[in-house]
């Protein structure tokens, strides 16, 4: 039985000019499928009404999806929004727009750790957004090939002032994946937030992932997904029963 929702991941769009190679999307260049504005806008809308309390969008890229704005805008005081971006585009200009529309927070991906220049460039991303008045954090993207490189990189970000609180720690799912005690040394021992399926693969009763298809799924790596019948709140209930969990270790839940 499903309970209630509250918490939902949107993937706008597959569009990223980043297009990493081990993207659980498969995103690119070209945008294959993304979300209209107005369909986005009227789903999470409907599903504020039936107790959904948060929404984060991503993709793909949500900095390269042409409605985001007007989305934010749309959505404003009627529940929690964030973004997780590349950082690629968060320049002078999208910072101030992402300010204006009030959003709660951002998160920045920092993907390839081993890369000095993206560690940088994501810390200068995050200081540009606390500097608008946006609440700001880092994801940590933790491959078991570079595990070290990770490590070196998370120990930047807190010398950086960004503290653990303000960091998730990714482990690389279906390439290369780091175990969870890995993981806890990558943060040198000390508390640090993850994935809710770092010590295995469950279904979450309160989170919803969806994809620029409009597929549903408990979780963004699986492909188990149901098609919502309708860009509604019983939609999405109604793709939601009967589906399994299919763990993309291969494990079914």
């Amino acid at each position: 039985m499903v309970k209630q929702i509250e918490r939902l991941s949107i993937e706008l769009t597959n569009r990223c000019a980043k297009a990493c190679w081990f993207c659980y999307n498969r995103a690119g260049r070209g945008a294959i499928a993304e979300w209209a504005a107005d369909e986005a806008l009227g789903f999470v809308r409907d599903c504020t009404a039936h107790g959904v309390r948060d929404v984060s969008f991503g993709g793909g890229e949500p900095l390269e999806y042409r409605g985001l704005f007007d989305l934010l805008d749309g959505l404003r005081g009627l529940l929690h929004r964030s973004i997780t971006t590349n950082g690629l585009g968060l320049d002078g200009g999208v910072i101030r727009e992402l300010a204006r529309t009030g959003i709660e927070k951002v998160h920045v991906s920092i993907h390839f750790p081993e890369h000095d220049g993206e560690v940088e460039r994501v810390i200068g991303n995050v200081r540009g957004l606390e500097a608008a008045g946006i609440r700001a954090g880092v994801n940590l993207l933790i491959a078991k090939k570079h595990f070290e490189s990770a490590r070196r990189a998370l120990e930047k970000v807190h010398a950086a002032g960004i503290g653990p609180e303000r960091v998730i720690l990714l482990p690389m799912r279906i390439y290369d994946t780091p175990t969870p005690e890995e993981v806890g040394e990558a943060a040198g021992g000390k508390p640090f937030q993850s994935t809710s399926c770092l010590k295995g693969c469950a279904k979450s009763p309160r989170f919803v992932s969806i994809d620029a298809l409009k597929q549903a799924a408990w979780c963004s790596y699986t492909i188990s997904r149901h098609k919502l019948p309708e860009l509604s709140f019983n939609g999405l209930m109604a793709a939601l029963r009967g589906l399994e969990l299919k763990s993309c270790c291969g494990e079914q839940q």
